[in-house]
């Protein structure tokens, strides 16, 4: 049954209230999927505690990049925190040279599939090179396969309402220091920091690992990606959604959603 206290905190955690009826959140629904990354972190700490600590430290440094650039899409002009000024000064330059516009209305937009029943926040809809598709905003270190149970969910829902929806992308707005020898990033996130090393297009350049790196100051680093074929990637959200069903069938049936 989880660790849900009772109804309310498993309704509040879970899911969205939608004109008095329940509907479960995509970003829950997907987290039924086994992560080998996250496991791979969890390896790397010295025990779970710290594992913990410097995830949530991480999630909320990603948050606050996250909310800035979405107060930037609808045209505010926000606060920006000298920590993650080089992100947010890369996704600046980045819109310009893309041309990227953004229905404002539409972001950070509750949105609901009634026929599958599910319900989530879009982080925008957007015109990226003659395309209108959705586009969802990543702090992560890498564009993972994952993130395409999410955008399919958002794609499927939107269907009806947007006939011109073409695609979908993922950008991936982050800050690393580049090595001026060998060409490794560090990223320092959550308290902790991370090389990885230079990638050639085929292999990883293992040679690094012996450099005496000479980093550069904090630069943004901004990565889009685009996903069109979501139908597939659809049919694979219902399945996660039929899982995460079955192990939460207690709670479930206590809100009449089962």
């Amino acid at each position: 049954m989880n660790n849900y206290s009772n109804l309310e905190h498993f309704k509040g955690v879970a899911g969205y209230e939608i004109d008095g009826f329940w509907y479960p959140r995509v970003t829950k629904i997907v987290e039924i999927k086994a992560k080998p990354a996250l496991y791979r972190f969890y390896a790397e700490m010295n025990g779970f505690a710290e594992g913990e600590a410097v995830k949530k430290q991480s999630a909320s440094e990603g948050t606050l990049i996250h909310e800035t650039i979405e107060k930037i899409l609808i045209g505010e002009r926000p606060h920006i925190e000298p920590s993650i000024l080089p992100a947010v000064e890369a996704f600046f330059q980045f819109l310009e040279e893309k041309n990227i516009q953004v229905d404002s209305e539409h972001v950070e937009k509750r949105i609901v599939n009634f026929n599958d029943r599910y319900a989530g926040t879009l982080d925008a809809l957007a015109l990226i090179d003659g395309k209108f598709g959705v586009l969802d905003i990543k702090t992560s270190q890498a564009i993972y396969r994952d993130y395409n149970l999410q955008t399919s969910a958002y794609m499927a829902a939107l269907q009806s309402d947007f006939k011109n929806l073409q695609t979908r992308w993922i950008l991936r707005i982050d800050q690393i220091k580049k090595c001026f020898k060998c060409g490794a990033t560090l990223r320092e996130k959550g308290g902790r920091q991370k090389i990885k090393l230079p990638w050639n297009g085929k292999n990883y350049d293992f040679r690094a690992k012996n450099c005496e790196h000479e980093w550069s100051e904090l630069r943004g680093d901004i990565e889009l990606k685009e996903f069109p074929y979501w139908q597939e990637d659809y049919k694979a959200f219902l399945g996660a959604k039929k899982l995460w069903e079955w192990e939460n069938e207690y709670w479930l049936k206590q809100a009449g959603y089962l």
